[in-house]
């Protein structure tokens, strides 16, 4: 007699397979971007506005990123990886920020100390 067919599950019973980090990215890079281009402003088209929205939807493309990455690791249980994934995810943000904020927003926070 025959064994029945099982299905093949590549990963255990009961726990999601894994995405792959560069799709949250994408997902998170066109959401913050579309969200930013059209807020407080018809169209964007100075330099200034397209550098927002471009520091906008990679931003959100980091924090998504990282915050799939996080989920998946509470979801395994691994808590000293979901905090280290978050703290690089926040971590990248900010980096993102101080790369590419604007120099009069630069200069205001020079004067405010």
């Amino acid at each position: 007699m025959l064994a029945p067919i099982r299905p093949y599950y590549p990963y255990a019973a009961g726990a999601a397979p894994q995405q792959a980090a560069g799709g949250d990215f994408i997902r998170g890079f066109v959401a913050g971007g579309c969200l930013s281009a059209f807020q407080d402003r018809p169209s964007p088209t100075s330099p200034a506005d397209l550098k927002r929205v471009l520091r906008h939807a990679l931003q959100a493309g980091t924090a998504l990123t990282a915050g799939a990455q996080a989920a998946a690791a509470l979801h395994r249980q691994d808590y000293g990886a979901a905090l280290l994934t978050a703290a690089a995810g926040a971590a990248g943000v900010l980096f993102i920020e101080r790369m590419l904020r604007d120099a009069a927003q630069a200069d205001m926070e020079k004067d405010n100390g």
